[in-house]
């Protein structure tokens, strides 16, 4: 003889780890979509004449006086080759959530987080020597959204 409510009181707990594996590969495939599209629109942000204040906080960390037009040049160069790298983060965050889900495969939440883990100290440090507050902000605001949803998919799919 079965006990009924401690079936029930299964069914109803995999039911709400559903509902929320649901909502967290939601979340993770908006970040992966997000990454994507300001990666493809990184180069032409780059150029626009709104984005001198950010142009001219990065400039305050190397140069004393008005950055030299070819720094300028070269600073908006590297803002536009790095869009196309956060594009492909995009993909591939897209295409581990993609796997991760189907597959309910711990070793694709295991990536997304060891990629995070990799990249975020890296990127905070080096925004911390150049005195890049702004950046350091965006990479928090990236670690406190992702590392979670991730830890939690890690464990769901633990079966």
């Amino acid at each position: 003889m079965t006990d009924q409510p401690a079936q029930v009181a299964t069914e109803a707990h995999f039911a709400r780890t559903e509902k929320i594996r649901t909502w967290l590969i939601r979340w993770m495939m908006a970040a992966a979509v997000a990454h994507f599209v300001a990666g493809a629109i990184l180069p032409w942000l780059a150029r626009q004449s709104w984005m001198d204040v950010y142009h001219q906080h990065i400039d305050q960390h190397f140069w004393q006086a008005a950055a030299p037009d070819a720094a300028r040049a070269m600073q908006i160069w590297w803002i536009s080759l790095f869009g196309p790298t956060v594009q492909t983060v995009g993909l591939w965050m897209a295409a581990l959530t993609q796997l991760g889900n189907r597959y309910r495969s711990r070793l694709a939440w295991g990536w997304l987080l060891a990629g995070i883990v990799v990249w975020a100290p890296q990127d905070i440090l080096i925004s911390l020597q150049a005195n890049a507050t702004v950046h350091v902000w965006i990479d928090s605001l990236a670690v406190l959204t992702l590392i979670p949803p991730l830890l939690w998919l890690w464990r769901i799919d633990q079966t």
